[in-house]
Order: structure tokens, then C-alpha cells, then sequence
């Protein structure tokens, strides 16, 4: 395998880094485009979401190719490649695989469960097909991880987490205040979550609406496509009005530290305030719970409520992703051992057309029933040696010893490497198929009955 992944997310970076790294959609072509044109890197894929920018890459040399990768991304983030270095994390191989697939499966996602990034690793993959930088490998990665994702959310309660903690949340801040509608909301984060956030609140009959955001261009488009309005969130005085406005604040950055503190709550004068701190880590300082009229309300609170999905779901779709990353991992070892045995089969039709032409030059005068069974003699003897090996390296493929079994095969039977370039040149429909299609087909060279030379 030759899968490898670099990228940084909520686990690793501040948001700031991550807001530095984040490569848009009309940016994300130009990106790969890049990367592709590196000599280690021969497919590429980039998923850049509010909480993660990740590459994922089929590349011929570790090591070049991450530092391929990581110069690349700390020229977009204008950063040093040491600063950006300490944020940043690598999987390769089985390692990769696994983690493409908890990402799918939202299981390394801010809430556990949130189903948004299947769409988002979607639209990765939509982009990059067309950019033409994604092939088989990555193909075939991405399908078995997206595959596996819609299993977990099907077979599984973890979806029940990302809808419904603002659901439940506002459930709390509904029973505090005696009633949602008209309320005054403040969202602050604009990535998914504040995203589902805003458009529950304003399906709840919540508003007017405000978004706060560390980028102003993310908030103003979620302002704009929830009918509210946009504040920095830098802009302390700005911040601090939204809050003494509001009667509802729900807060899901994805931030690494807290973004409000005491501070920003002023004296409410006795009109409540409901906190909804729906960030892990917290976004929120807890202390702000002792302002009078305030009420914090953390995902403690509500996993307590039943708004978090439990250790048994999460362990239910860990399995899902063992299981699925098996079944891939054991495909992809079928694939890799399979060239050895087109081009074993390969050998043996070029062995048994040579000698069928010679006997027709030895003896010429051999009638065409008889040419033909002479040949389909041959050619079943031939398949049936070829028989115990093609299926026993088929059986050691998903073991570690497959690959030494194949190499076995390969120096035995004197085989070119690249021989599996000459069977696609031959039969291009056997060279990319499965490894059972492989086994299946024919022996190069075989006719109908009937066809005589």
C-alpha cells in the first residue's frame, strides 16, 4: 500500500491555524494541480472542512512526499514549515486507510456521529475526479471509506449526536426560559456545527438571529443564509453587545482554547441568559454559570440528557470501521499480489502458442479437428498446473506472506515485473479487473471452438 495522509484538525491546531490552512473549493484545483505535478505523488485528494484540512495521496516515497505535502500547506497558510510542523500529523499505509475511515464513520470528528463530513468527503472526491487527480487508489480508498460511514450511521445510533445536541440543547434553554420564540440567539462558529445550530434555532422560531465568527467573511455567509447579521469575533465590543442582546447563546467553534470568558457576560438585570456550549474542548469559560441569571449548559449537561451517543454506539462503530477496513485491506492485498498472476498466466499462454505453432510447422498436415485438440489438450494441462498455484496465492494474498509467496512465484517462473503491463496491452478488460475476474478468465490466446489458425 502506498496510501498517506497528511493533514492537521481540531486535535492538533488552533482554529486560527486551521482558518490559515483552510482551502476553498475554487482554491482546492489550483492546490492539487501542485501537489500531482510532484514526481512521489502520482493521486491526490484534499478535504478541507472547518475542522480539518487533510491530503490524501498515493505517493512512491515516504519521505519526499511529505515533505512534498507539508511545503505546500504551509505556503498556503503563510507559515514556517517548523511552526506548521508541530500541528500536523502523518498515517501511511494501514494507518492511513484506518483513519480515512474514522473520518468517514464521524468518529474523529469535534462531535462523534456528526454525519456532515460523508458530504464533505464526498465533495472532496467529486473535486478531484474532476481535477483528474484522483485513480484508482484513491478511488477505491474513498468508496470502501464512504461506504463504510453510511454503514455506521445506518447500523448504529452514533447520527443521533450532531443533529441532536442542538436539538436536546435547545430543549434546556427552552425550559429555562419558558418558551423559544422571539427569543434573541447569538451563534458564535460558523463551521458545521454552528451551521446546524443556526438553522435548528431559526426552524425552533428563534430570532433575531447573530452570528459571531473569527473569520467576518464565514460569518456573513451564514448570516446571509440564515436572515441574520455577522459580528467579528475578535471585535470585543461588537462580541459583548451581541451577547447583552441576546437571550440564547450557542457556541460550537471548534476552537482549542476558550473564546469567552466572564468578561464578555455583563450585568443581565435580572433577564436570563442560556449558554449552550456545544465545543470540545469548551468553548466557554464554566465560571460564567455563577453570574447571576445566567445558566451554562456544557455537552456534560446534555450527554447526561441522552443528547451524546454512548461508549456502546461509539464502540458499535468502531467495529464497523475494523470490519470494513479488513475486508479493504485484504482486497487491496488481493490487488497487489494480482499482477504476478496475470502475468504467470501470461507466460504460460505465450509458452503454449510457441510450441502450438512449432508443431504446425513440424506437422503441417494435421487436420483442423485434430489441431483443435491437440490445443485445448495442451492448454488444459497447462491450466491445470497452473491451477494450485494461482488459487493458493489468491488464499496467502490477505496474509503478510502473500507478498513473499508472489515474489516466490515471480522468481520461479522467471516473470517480469512489468509483465502486468503487457497483459493490459492484450487484454486490458483482465488486467483491471478483480483478482477473481483474473483467475476466472481465459488464458490469453484461447479462441472459440471452431477458430482455427
Amino acid at each position: 500500500m502506498t496510501l498517506l495522509t497528511v493533514g492537521l484538525s481540531h486535535r492538533t491546531a488552533p482554529v486560527s491555524v486551521l482558518e490559515r490552512v483552510s482551502i476553498g473549493t475554487g482554491d482546492a484545483t489550483k492546490v492539487l494541480d501542485e501537489l500531482i505535478g510532484s514526481e512521489v505523488i502520482s493521486e491526490v485528494l484534499l478535504v478541507s472542512t472547518c475542522n480539518r484540512i487533510e491530503v490524501y495521496a498515493d505517493v512512491s516515497r515516504f519521505h519526499p512526499a511529505v515533505a512534498e505535502i507539508s511545503g505546500v500547506l504551509a505556503r498556503v497558510a503563510g507559515l514556517d514549515l517548523g511552526e506548521l510542523g508541530t500541528h500536523l500529523y502523518v498515517h501511511f499505509a494501514d494507518a492511513a486507510a484506518q483513519h480515512l475511515f474514522r473520518v468517514a464513520a464521524g468518529l474523529d470528528s469535534m462531535v462523534v456521529g456528526e454525519s456532515q463530513i460523508l458530504g464533505q468527503l464526498r465533495t472532496a472526491y467529486a473535486v478531484g475526479t474532476e481535477a483528474d487527480t484522483v485513480g484508482r487508489v484513491l478511488h477505491e480508498a474513498v468508496q470502501a471509506a464512504l461506504h463504510t460511514g453510511k454503514s455506521v450511521h445506518a447500523d448504529t445510533g452514533v447520527d443521533r449526536a450532531g443533529a441532536s445536541i442542538v436539538s436536546v440543547a435547545l430543549d434546556r434553554a427552552e425550559t429555562l426560559l419558558g418558551g423559544l420564540a422571539g427569543r434573541s440567539v447569538l451563534i458564535v462558529g460558523a463551521g458545521s456545527m454552528g451551521a446546524l445550530a443556526a438553522a435548528t434555532a431559526r426552524r425552533r422560531g428563534l430570532g433575531p438571529l447573530v452570528v459571531a465568527n473569527r473569520s467576518e467573511i464565514g460569518a456573513r455567509r451564514l448570516a446571509l443564509a440564515v436572515d441574520g447579521r455577522a459580528v467579528g469575533l475578535s471585535d470585543t465590543a461588537a462580541r459583548r453587545a451581541a451577547i447583552a442582546a441576546a437571550d440564547v447563546v450557542i457556541s460550537a467553534t471548534g476552537s482549542t482554547g476558550q473564546v469567552l470568558g466572564t468578561d464578555d457576560v455583563q450585568d443581565r438585570a435580572g433577564r436570563a441568559l442560556v449558554v449552550l456550549d456545544l465545543a470540545l474542548p469548551r468553548d466557554v469559560d464554566p465560571a460564567v454559570a455563577g453570574i447571576p441569571d445566567v445558566h451554562y449548559v456544557d455537552l456534560d449537561v446534555l450527554r447526561e440528557a441522552g443528547a451524546m451517543v454512548s461508549d456502546a454506539e461509539v464502540q458499535a462503530a468502531a467495529d464497523i470501521v475494523v470490519e470494513q477496513l479488513r475486508i479493504y485491506l485484504d482486497q487491496q492485498l488481493q490487488l497487489a499480489v494480482a499482477p504476478t498472476v496475470t502475468a504467470l498466466r501470461a507466460r504460460a499462454s505465450q509458452v503454449v502458442d510457441a510450441e502450438l505453432r512449432r508443431l504446425e510447422g513440424r506437422v503441417p498436415d494435421l487436420d483442423g479437428r485434430t489441431r483443435r485438440e491437440v490445443s485445448d489438450a495442451v492448454r488444459r494441462a497447462v491450466e491445470k498446473v497452473l491451477h494450485a498455484p494461482t488459487v493458493r496465492v489468491k488464499e496467502m494474498a490477505a496474509t503478510p506472506e502473500g507478498d513473499l509467496y508472489a515474489a516466490t512465484l515471480r522468481t520461479l517462473f522467471d516473470l517480469d515485473p512489468a509483465g502486468a503491463q503487457l497483459v493490459a496491452e492484450l487484454r486490458p478488460d483482465i488486467a483491471s479487473s478483480s483478482f477473481d475476474a483474473i483467475l476466472a478468465a481465459p488464458p490469453i490466446g484461447d479462441r472459440p471452438s471452431g477458430e482455427t489458425r
